[in-house]
């Protein structure tokens, strides 16, 4: 990551399997700070972005991340050497092993070597979960049924200092917490569930005990010895890893180095330190420098290398040079020609020289030319590397790492100074292992600890804390519970050291200790102490304080009892015994005791009917009593208290008990086979609930054939059965029985108990097989029906099944439920009573006399989801019209089937309704509600109901009217003689109602009733006919629509024919009048808008003379033969009805009268609304 880009980054920490980047950022950060010291201290300055380069090796010995920082003084080219550190492998290594490594260490995935385990906790405890890995991980998460946990007053996530065990704390465990637990590494994962048991003792319901820790049940695991032993093997491997890329490399630069070597004209040999030799005896590599020649490297840069690492080496010892020792594993090159290979000294040419003003080396070039050296010892390397170590002020830390070789002397640093052993410092070298131990930390021991040997380093943090801590001694004796007696003070006080500030809080069953009337808390630099005054006895528990400062946090619990009177006994009391010579009876121990054991309880007895207590003594701890000096058919009550060292309780009352009533027992509860065999059937049975105020003295049992009417007694009248069960021998083999049984007690004989079942005299039977073909036939969101084949029948493998049980089992629950409590015999079963759209698991269980089969399950969990049905409506006469009295309330309501679950739409004239309208949705059913209805609300309702099957819709037209408001001013008028035209104003409720239309009544004066002359009319005029002369004629025009008939509006004047009186005019001789004239329409035809399946009715009014002919199209085709058109033509009025519209009726309706003078035509659109 030093080399790469910043996008790079999570690329890279996914690779290598690093899970917190933040961590690894922070580290990278300190890295570069670090290498910029260390370039300081070099007399080198870190190249910017306007003189730095990257670049990158051609020869392959390199990986494609690995660069080389260079910086540029004329031409020569400087290279900066640094150390490459392997993390969590235990390795130092220089950059040219760390690149090579690189090339053949891969990574492996992060596993598991122990997962999780299931836990039961009891409520309130603590549980525990842990897990090994393969390879170290500074943190991995851990999620619970379902979402990530965090860090906090609930969970508890700690990890190992080697990175290896991870464990997770749930703190004081409630049944909310019971589920499903993971712990993912990398693309790894392992889970486990938590059970939480609740508090079985009901009598410790309202007491607190001691908080414990539930780890995995089974045989223990010793976490850290198995983790140990994978850090030993990882060790191991990446040794193996490092010395097969140290061979593969050896061999592949020896042979580079000895081709060049020939390719100038030089020869070379290997001798037997594994030095390159020349024809002139001298060999091509000094092995004290360690420094490898990379190919392509100029020899002048490698001098100027070695004389750089010669300063490194020098830099915390001043005007010294270390003495650079040989591999143990290389031996001494013997001299060759006066000269020697491997000289203990630095000669003079390898002094390095000053430093420039820009703190760059000056380079010194060789004057005869260098030959290459190659060193095949790979030197002293680091086993195991240092680690960072959290200190505690005062207290010992020690730094460990462990070299290959046990022949080295190393130096330790602080911060850049040596480190010399004195009182507080104690270095020590056992063999390998290397040690530096701080006896007694302080603050500024705090800082960067460097152990170096050979060239080689490691490093490590040493943070010195000062947590919040108490003595060791203090803690114990806060750790002794603190017993008070009710009513007294309880004192807690502890003191502490720790960094300040300390944060202190006090807490009582997990509360926080707020300061009160009753709770005085004191707190000081370094001492802390609580007082409880008045304390009672609900005050008993956990006391807990706790101390955090920015260092860390501490806890101490201890418990404290409050000691009281206990509370009065638990009754009902309940009769063993009510005989004429005793009572007997018991009750229960009181709830709580107060903290102290009951010791005697006090019995008195008042006889009902007296006003006076007899006190009878005390019971040493016994909670039943035995009274026998009681008199025949009298009552008694009796009063207990509990008495215990801190006091005697309420008294508990019983309630009125006799002795020696006639009170028989009740029947016992039906009798169970236990076994039937050819010779004897095995009986028990439980005892009567009523035992008569009395103890049961015994039992008679009867028996009866399959059949018969006669019971027969099995035991003899003298010899009660004692027991609750009886070995029935007096039976036939391949009879069916079934038997009843009767309690005795002082009173007499009690009453029989149900027959049992029936049972056959054979003896056992072999369990049934397994069901087959279980499947599921039939679903909805409350139920599912099961089918199966019934089981073979092999003889003395399996026996005939007689009934069958059904199991399910939720998928979030372990435990299987019966869904039948009795066997059943059919081989199909209805589930109900199940969770819409939740998923279960069935079973079928086979039963007969021989017992259970293996249970047969489904090989897929059911959903409680109906089969996918297309919407359909079940209600047949739902109505598709209805009218509404404006002010009333609109209901619709409409039944459907669908699976699965619709969606319902409810729309008015292709609108969505509006939100006065309510819309109610079931199953099953949808309703539309308009509570209180206007004029406005009528249209056409339309409901979609919709699913993945399909949709349906259904429409509904609602007219929302009233009694309509009569018309206005009747005006009459003569334009034909024996005719009257009838002309009235509109009803003002014409314009908001199409389907309001007038009836013309009349009375003429020769009769008394009203007659009706027209009806449906849609305009505002009538010709009345047959008028006769002389007659007086009244009219009235009524208003109508679906919901009644207006108030009658009448003519003004009654109209009278007089007669003509008979005269004698002399005229003038003249021409007859020509009164023929051509067809006119004088009423219009209306546009017209009918609902789908309503009648329609269309009409006007022609005139001319000759009476013209009448012709009525649709879209240019006559109507006049067509049956399904009613066409009438009264005076002039013509009329056509259509009795059912449908969409073949839509068009242009056109009607033209035509006569021998002229031809007029009408015509109008019709519209049919869905």
């Amino acid at each position: 990551m030093l080399k790469a880009d910043k996008k790079d980054y999570g690329r890279i920490c996914a690779e290598f399997g690093v899970s917190d980047l933040h961590l690894i950022l922070k580290k990278l950060e300190e890295k570069k700070k670090e290498r910029a010291q260390n370039n300081y201290k070099d007399g080198t300055t870190a190249y910017d972005k306007n003189g730095t380069g990257d670049h990158s090796l051609s020869s392959g010995e390199r990986t494609k991340n690995s660069n080389i920082k260079v910086m540029q003084k004329g031409t020569g080219l400087h290279r900066e050497d640094e150390e490459v550190h392997l993390a969590n492998t235990g390795l130092d290594l220089t950059d040219e092993e760390a690149m090579l490594l690189s090339t053949e260490f891969i990574f492996s995935t992060v596993d598991f070597v122990i997962k999780i385990q299931e836990l039961k906790a009891q409520e309130g405890d603590d549980a525990l979960f842990a897990c090994v890995l393969t390879h170290p991980l500074p943190k991995i998460t851990w999620t619970g049924k379902g979402s990530t946990l965090e860090e906090g007053e609930k969970y508890r996530i700690t990890v190992s200092d080697h990175k290896l065990i991870h464990r997770l704390l749930i703190k004081d465990c409630d049944p909310l917490d019971q589920g499903i637990y993971s712990a993912v590494a990398g693309v790894t994962s392992c889970s486990a569930w938590l059970v939480v048991q609740a508090e079985g003792d009901p009598a410790s319901a309202g007491m607190r005990r001691a908080r414990k820790t539930t780890m995995a049940s089974g045989a223990p695991i010793d976490l850290e010895k198995v983790a140990a032993e994978q850090e030993i093997k990882n060790r191991e491997e990446m040794e193996k890893i490092f010395a097969a890329v140290k061979a593969k490399h050896r061999e592949g630069q020896v042979a580079a180095m000895v081709k060049k070597s020939k390719g100038n004209g030089i020869d070379t040999t290997l001798d037997n330190s594994g030095c390159v030799m020349r024809t002139g005896g001298k060999p091509l590599g000094n092995p004290k420098n360690k420094k490898r020649i990379r190919s392509g490297q100029d020899p002048n840069e490698l001098a100027s290398d070695d004389e750089a690492s010669y300063s490194d080496e020098s830099e915390d010892s001043p005007g010294k040079h270390k003495r650079s020792r040989c591999s143990k594993q290389s031996k001494m090159l013997k001299k060759v020609n006066g000269e020697s290979t491997c000289p203990e000294e630095h000669s003079g040419d390898d002094e390095t020289e000053g430093f420039t003003g820009a703190a760059i080396h000056s380079r010194r070039k060789r004057r005869g030319p260098l030959i290459e050296d190659v060193v095949i010892d790979p030197g002293v390397h680091f086993i195991c590397g240092l680690s960072d170590v959290n200190a505690v002020i005062n207290e010992t830390a020690e730094l460990t790492c462990k070299l290959s070789s046990e022949d080295c002397e190393g130096a330790w640093f602080r911060d850049g100074k040596k480190i010399s052993p004195d009182d507080n410092f104690s270095v020590t070298n056992d063999g390998a292992i290397h040690k530096l131990v701080i006896i007694r930390c302080e603050e500024e021991h705090s800082g960067k600890y460097r152990f170096e040997v050979d060239g080689r380093k490691t490093e490590a943090m040493i943070n010195v804390k000062d947590p919040p801590r108490f003595n060791h001694a203090d803690l114990r004796a806060f750790a002794e519970p603190v017993t008070v007696k009710a009513g007294h003070n309880a004192i807690f006080k502890l003191q502490f050291v720790g960094h300040e500030p300390v944060k202190i809080k006090w807490y009582s069953e997990g509360e926080e200790l707020l300061d009160d009337n009753n709770t005085k808390i004191e707190k000081s630099a370094s001492h802390t102490r609580l007082l409880l005054s008045r304390c009672q006895r609900k005050d008993t528990g956990e006391i807990r304080i706790k101390l955090k400062n920015e260092h860390g946090v501490v806890e101490a619990i201890s418990q404290l009892i409050v000691l009281d009177k206990p509370t009065s006994p638990l009754g009902p009391a309940e009769v063993i015994e009510g005989s004429a010579i005793c009572i007997e009876f018991r009750w229960r121990s009181p709830k709580d005791d107060g903290g102290s054991p009951v010791i005697n309880y006090m019995v008195e007895r008042q006889q009902v009917g007296r006003n006076t207590w007899k006190k009878i003594g005390e019971i040493p701890g016994v909670t039943s009593y035995r009274d026998t000096d009681v008199d025949h058919g009298r009552k008694y009550c009796y009063r207990i208290r509990a008495v215990t060292a801190e006091g005697t309780s309420e008294v508990m009352e019983t309630d009125e008990m006799q002795a020696g009533t006639l009170a028989f027992p009740g029947p016992p509860a039906p009798p169970k086979v236990v076994s039937a065999y050819d010779d004897c059937v095995n009986i028990s049975w439980a005892p009567p609930s009523n035992t008569g105020g009395s103890r049961i003295l015994g039992y008679f049992l009867e028996k009866r054939k399959k059949g018969s009417n006669l019971w027969s007694v099995v035991n003899a009248a003298d010899e009660l059965i004692k027991e609750k069960k009886y070995a029935v021998k007096d039976v036939v083999t391949g009879m069916e029985y079934e038997f009843r049984v009767t309690a005795i007690n002082l009173s007499g004989l009690g009453e029989y108990s149900s027959p049992s079942e029936f049972v056959f005299a054979r003896d056992p039977k072999k369990p049934p097989g397994k069901v087959s073909n279980l499947r599921v036939t039939d679903s909805s969101y409350s139920h599912f029906v099961l089918t199966w084949t019934k089981p073979e029948d092999k003889p003395e493998i399996q026996d005939e099944a007689k009934g069958y049980f059904v199991e399910i089992r939720p998928s979030e629950c372990l435990d299987w439920s019966r869904c039948n409590p009795t066997r059943i015999i059919t081989t199909s079963f209805s589930v109900k009573g199940l969770k819409s759209m939740n998923m279960y698991w069935v079973r079928v269980i086979a039963v007969n006399d021989g017992g259970e089969s293996a249970p047969e399950e489904l090989a897929n969990y059911v959903l409680a989801i109906p089969s996918p049905v297309r919407p359909k409506f079940t209600n047949h006469k739902m109505k598709s019209f209805m009218v509404v009295k404006a002010g009333n309330s609109v209901r619709i309501t409409v039944n459907f089937e669908a699976s699965p679950r619709p969606h319902v739409m409810w729309i008015k004239d292709n609108v969505p309704v509006t939100k006065r309208v309510t819309i109610s949705n079931s199953d099953g059913s949808s309703q539309l509600l308009i509570p209180s209805s206007e004029r406005s609300d009528s249209g056409i309702y339309s409901i979609l109901v919709k699913n993945l099957a399909g949709q349906e819709t259904f429409s509904t037209e609602v007219r929302v009217t009233d009694d309509p408001k009569p018309p206005g001013a009747v005006e009459l008028e003569e334009n034909v003689a024996g005719t009257v035209t009838v002309i009235w104003e509109p009803s003002p409720d014409e314009k908001r109602d199409d389907r309001l239309h007038y009836t013309v009544s009349k009375l003429d004066s020769t009769k008394r009733n009203w007659t009706t002359v027209a009806e449906k009319l849609f305009n505002n005029k009538c010709t009345v006919c047959n008028i006769m002369p002389g007659r007086e004629y009244h009219f009235r025009v009524y208003a109508k629509n679906d919901m009644g008939v207006s108030a009658p509006s009448e003519s003004p004047t009654c109209w009278k024919e007089k007669k003509k009186e008979k005269c004698v005019v002399s005229v003038p001789t003249r021409k007859d009048c020509d009164l023929r004239c051509a067809p006119t329409f004088i009423v219009p035809l209306k546009f017209h808008a009918a609902p789908k399946g309503y009648e329609c009715h269309m009409s006007c009014a022609v005139k001319g003379t000759p009476k013209p002919r009448i012709t009525w199209y649709r879209n240019h085709i006559s109507l006049n033969t067509d049956p399904n058109y009613y066409i009438s033509n009264t005076c002039g009025v013509c009329s056509m009805l259509i009795l059912r519209v449908g969409p073949k009726d839509m068009g242009e309706y056109t009607i033209a009268a035509e006569n021998a003078l002229g031809r007029a035509e009408c015509s109008t659109v019709l519209s049919v609304k869905e």
